[in-house]
């Protein structure tokens, strides 16, 4: 069976899809920027449960064209998870990797004859322009020239339109899927709190007094792995785009704060108990009907991962010490 090669190897949501593939049996081919992540990556997929003798890792970067072809060699499946890591107040310094990057993964892929990608984009390229009434499907799409729109959900729009460009007019044979997460939320694998993870800590150590007023999604990061997995087995998920969130209605920050003190105790005796000031956030409705109804897929409560991943930073070390 060839490889399957996953980008963004050693991220937090790259981890988890990788433990996952391994512990199915797969072979996994994952992308890192540098060979010094590999004992890392390692170690990660091993706290996963997942048996590291059947992946290889290699160096390819976003920003450069060395390494994807020999990346993709090979391979007939495609999760291209990686994000290029770059903080900039210059919206061209984010996009212009992002769609890039994206553009390199699909090139390698398309020229090695894989059979499908699927990529990761986010709900920022589905819900972050005004609609009346505020629900979201995966038909709708993110207007870039939305204004006061921020360079992070311009990128991920761009780069996702980029990926459906590329595949309809160059793509040759190979297929495309897109999943669409909400904020991405659950256990790392990774040895370090990044992405998502950050605000959970903040949140636990003390150091975020007041939470910002906002709506939003939660995804668990295993749940956003299994339907990676599920959209590559399934041939009528070509051409498709998938969100991702659990079940249930959108929550605030606020809300996200009281279940941490509901559940976790002293754990969480210093997460904040108000909202900055401002307007109230408007209703939002996410639906994921279509990975259920399509796919099988079946996303854990809110709820369960927002107490997970405090469990998770807690069993790592990664909370500062009391």
């Amino acid at each position: 069976m060839s490889p399957v090669l996953v980008t963004g190897g050693s991220g937090y949501l790259g981890t988890q899809l990788t433990a996952a593939l391994l512990r199915d049996g797969r072979r996994v081919r994952a992308t890192v920027r540098s060979l010094e992540r590999e004992g890392d990556v390692r170690a990660a997929v091993r706290r996963g449960d997942a048996d590291d003798s059947r992946l290889e890792v290699v160096t390819a970067e976003l920003t450069a064209d060395e390494g994807w072809a020999a990346a993709a060699a090979g391979c007939e499946e495609v999760h291209h998870v990686a994000l290029p890591m770059i903080q900039s107040d210059d919206p061209d310094d984010v996009i212009v990797p992002a769609r890039d990057g994206t553009l390199r993964v699909l090139r390698a892929a398309r020229d090695a004859g894989v059979r499908r990608v699927v990529l990761t984009s986010s709900f920022a390229a589905v819900g972050y322009s005004p609609k009346p009434g505020a629900e979201y499907t995966e038909a709708d799409w993110t207007d870039p020239d939305t204004p006061g729109l921020p360079p992070y959900p311009r990128s991920k729009t761009i780069a996702e339109r980029t990926a459906w460009d590329f595949i309809e007019h160059e793509g040759g044979g190979t297929e495309l899927v897109v999943v669409n997460p909400t904020f991405i939320l659950g256990p790392t694998l990774t040895a370090q709190a990044r992405s998502s993870l950050q605000l959970t800590k903040a949140m636990l150590d003390g150091t975020m007094p007041v939470v910002r007023r906002q709506r939003f999604g939660v995804a668990d990061v295993r749940d956003v792995a299994d339907l990676h997995i599920r959209a590559m087995a399934a041939p009528e998920a070509a051409g498709k785009r998938y969100l991702a969130l659990a079940d249930g209605p959108t929550i605030s920050f606020l809300q996200m704060a009281q279940i941490l003190r509901e559940r976790l105790g002293p754990l969480a005796e210093r997460v904040p108990t108000e909202e900055a000031p401002g307007p109230e956030p408007p209703r939002l409705i996410i639906h994921n009907d279509r990975a259920k109804q399509e796919l099988g897929w079946r996303p854990r409560p809110a709820e369960t991962t927002i107490v997970e991943t405090a469990e998770s930073l807690r069993d790592l070390g990664l909370l500062e010490k009391r």
